[in-house]
């Protein structure tokens, strides 16, 4: 499906880790070139005409975030570096000059390290306390789990809309109901979520969402920070800088500019934000949809043949993404996933950023595949057929 709008498919290569980033297609690369040859000025500083060009392309791919997302207006959108650090952001910036020693965050032992760390450090410096949504048999989260753990001291529950190691859908309108209902706030990490998933920040009613380009076909080094605006207007900014400031004459008379400029400070990754606005257009001539749609008979596919396999043992037999996580019995994950190298097959291999999910699963490291649109039932064969065979991946070890 669209194989050749990607360079990257040019080569002998067969791509399953699209969870860690994904290739990009001719027209984000066009873009961010075009930006680099014919107006390559800085953002909101120039008065003349190649700047004025800068800004128009910058702000207009923060008018299609907000289209992409169905936010209610521009200035809920932040540009970041990414999903890491818009999660700093809200930890930081909103919850740490507002949380006190006892306050609860409710987060999960499948998160990523980029949304467990942030509240860890929290912990050590604030004295909060991290608390976990018991997971049930096929290591997802329910309404009636989410239940047990709240309390009057809960302040925020802070979780992924999808996982990348069990790659399960969580049920975040119910959640951001329950949540609202007993006033706590919630975070949503959407690294997984956004580039495979329809994003409807509105309907979800979730109070601060975190995404990156380079998982939705853009480029690496920008993503999104949205949040609601009363809340992003609370939010402390953690650089300081060019860009932000309306002026300073001293330290008493600082004076900031109104969102969303108060919370990007310094020169932003102008190609980048750019290159996402490439990247959503990409996704929305497709539609999401069909992205979903694709990667959910994708899975099925490879699902129905690995089961077939004795020595294929399935984490996550159940789920609604295009993330599958296995191990080979009796071979560690890196060998396995070095044996596949071998036949120019990129598959992940380790704890994939979750390390506190073997808590849960009893399990230290996967193999994991993450699926795209762009992959094929024939990519899937490839796969099936060298994992088939135990033997010859144990020789090819030694």
């Amino acid at each position: 499906m669209n194989r050749e709008d990607f360079p990257m498919f040019n080569q002998d290569i067969i791509y399953f880790d699209n969870g860690a980033t994904t290739f990009k297609p001719q027209i984000v690369i066009d873009k961010i070139k075009d930006y680099y040859e014919n107006y390559s000025a800085n953002a909101h500083r120039g008065d003349y005409d190649i700047s004025y060009k800068v800004d128009l392309e910058y702000e207009n791919t923060r008018e299609k975030v907000v289209n992409f997302l169905n936010a209610k207006e521009k200035e809920e959108i932040i540009f970041t570096s990414g999903t890491t650090e818009s999660l700093n952001m809200i930890a930081s910036g909103f919850f740490a000059p507002i949380m006190e020693a006892g306050d609860e965050v409710i987060i999960t032992t499948s998160e990523h390290a980029s949304n467990v760390l942030p509240w860890f450090r929290l912990a050590n410096e604030i004295g909060i306390k991290i608390k976990y949504i018991p997971l049930d048999d096929n290591y997802h989260v329910t309404i009636d789990n989410l239940k047990k753990v709240i309390t009057p001291n809960t302040k925020v529950i802070s979780i992924a809309y999808v996982t990348n190691v069990i790659g399960d859908i969580r049920p975040i309108k119910e959640i951001t109901k329950l949540a609202h209902e007993n006033n706590i706030f919630v975070v949503v990490d959407g690294a997984q979520s956004v580039p495979h998933l329809k994003t409807d920040v509105q309907d979800l009613d979730v109070d601060f969402l975190a995404f990156s380009a380079h998982k939705m076909l853009g480029p690496t080094g920008v993503g999104v920070l949205y949040g609601k605006r009363n809340l992003l207007e609370e939010l402390k900014p953690i650089n300081l800088g060019g860009g932000m400031n309306e002026s300073f004459d001293n330290e008493q008379a600082i004076y900031l500019k109104e969102l969303p400029h108060r919370l990007e400070a310094g020169t932003p990754n102008i190609a980048g934000v750019i290159g996402l606005g490439a990247a959503i257009d990409y996704l929305n001539n497709i539609s999401m949809e069909k992205i979903h749609e694709r990667e959910l008979h994708l899975r099925n596919y490879l699902i129905e043949k690995l089961i077939k396999i004795p020595h294929i043992d399935i984490l996550n037999l159940e789920a609604d993404s295009g993330i599958v996580s296995f191990n080979v019995e009796g071979i560690f994950s890196q060998d396995v996933a070095y044996y596949l190298n071998k036949y120019n097959i990129c598959v992940r291999a380790g704890n994939h950023c979750a390390k506190i999910l073997k808590n849960a699963t009893g399990v230290t490291n996967s193999i994991r595949i993450s699926l795209y649109f762009y992959n094929t039932e024939n990519e899937i064969d490839s796969l099936v057929e060298l994992l088939q065979a135990k033997e010859k991946i144990e020789e090819e070890m030694i």
